[in-house]
């Protein structure tokens, strides 16, 4: 029970309803002090976001030196492509489908929010784009140089980040998130929307299988080879993944699954399965596109411009390689982006947090399973450049 309870998800959802409960019946002073309260932890939240793109990004690339070779570039090629396609998929979905939903403004006669008692703001230490540029310079440069003493700073960067995430961020967000829901309900604006984001969640987890058909499709076209034979292994690994939210803790299962097909081969398995493990987030990708986007319809009105989603789409990609496979990792290295280039505010924020939280479980089992085509890709590609072996990844 205590395990239970001590889910991330479980934790959301007992902070959504304590929120929501709370919203419909407290007095305009007590909404002060949460409104308050939700300042400060959203402020703490955003200053956490250059650090963590940091923390992530730049080791992600000196990480990947040891096994600078041409299996490593596809294998960056082909995971990359399948987040942003997989994203840009999913806008396209979005802009098709969502306008036909009963979505109505979050503004449309709501009640006023009082004014907060205090307004502490902790700034970050740097802009979203920049920690972004610094992450990809200093991960590159390294590299380039062999900076062995760098690449260590780095690696002990990340430890400290993901325990920051772990130890700080993660704890705060149930109580961040209560705070948000319960200026919705005091709003009035939560009884109508929260049925829409269930139908949004069951649209995207259509889209998951989806691009998944695509993978194996495409994988299967340029092997020759059944993509079945791999697919039908990966039962036990979607059900870990489902359960544990996270690429890193199903890597054993995955590994395993993949080795009982015989059309992969066993050096490209080791090599594979452990790296598209922490690169390859397709379904996240997938997802946090068509939740910006419904969440944009939601709070703001309108949904962001199609130039404005396209370059989202782009750059989520690139921190989708460098996202940390643990549960949240995508969204949450990539919380710079849906504010600084989406414009989302602390109520977006938390509501992206809450919904991605809500169906993370089924992101990561696309993850895990799209790992197996791309996986077979690399299996046909060193079958037809005639190369005989490959050393397992370190990653």
């Amino acid at each position: 029970m205590k395990k239970f309870f001590g889910s991330l998800p479980v934790r959301l959802i007992l902070g959504v309803a304590v929120g929501i409960v709370a919203g419909l019946y407290v007095n305009a002073t007590a909404m002060q002090v949460i409104l308050t309260v939700k300042s400060l932890l959203g402020s703490l939240i955003s200053f956490c976001v250059p650090l963590i793109i940091i923390g992530f990004i730049a080791p992600a690339i000196t990480r990947m030196q040891s096994n600078a070779s041409k299996m490593l570039g596809l294998s960056l090629i082909l995971a990359y492509s399948s987040s942003v396609l997989a994203s840009l998929m999913s806008m396209g979905a979005g802009f098709a489908i969502i306008p036909k939903l009963s979505i109505t403004a979050a503004t449309d006669g709501l009640k006023e929010l009082p004014e907060l008692l205090f307004n502490l703001q902790i700034d970050p230490i740097m802009s979203v784009m920049s920690a972004l540029v610094f992450s990809v310079l200093i991960g590159l440069a390294a590299t380039w140089t062999k900076a062995k003493v760098t690449a260590n700073l780095l690696e002990e960067f990340q430890k400290i980040i993901l325990d920051i995430v772990t130890k700080i961020v993660i704890p705060i967000l149930p109580f961040f998130i209560a705070c948000t829901f319960c200026g919705l309900a005091y709003e009035g604006s939560i009884t109508k929307q929260l049925p829409i984001f269930l139908v949004v969640i069951l649209i995207v987890m259509v889209g998951h299988y989806i691009w998944l058909a695509v993978l194996y499709t495409v994988a299967g076209l340029y092997t020759g080879k059944k993509p079945w034979e791999v697919l039908r292994h990966y039962g036990p690994a979607y059900l870990t993944a489902v359960g544990t939210m996270s690429s890193a803790a199903t890597l054993a299962v995955a590994l395993d699954c993949a080795k009982k097909s015989k059309v992969l081969r066993k050096d490209i398995i080791n090599f594979g399965v452990p790296l598209f493990a922490n690169i390859h987030l397709c379904g996240s990708a997938l997802t946090e596109v068509f939740f910006v986007m419904v969440v944009s319809k939601v709070l703001y009105g309108t949904l962001p411009a199609v130039g404005t989603m396209v370059l989202f789409c782009f750059l989520l990609g690139i921190f989708a390689v460098g996202a940390p496979g643990v549960p949240g990792g995508t969204v949450m290295a990539s919380l710079g982006l849906i504010t600084s280039v989406l414009g989302f505010d602390a109520t977006g924020t938390a509501l992206m947090l809450t919904v991605f939280a809500l169906q993370d479980s089924f992101g990561t089992a696309c993850n895990v399973t799209g790992d197996g085509a791309l996986t077979l890709i690399l299996t046909g590609f060193a079958d037809k450049k005639g190369i005989t072996a490959v050393e397992p990844s370190s990653v």
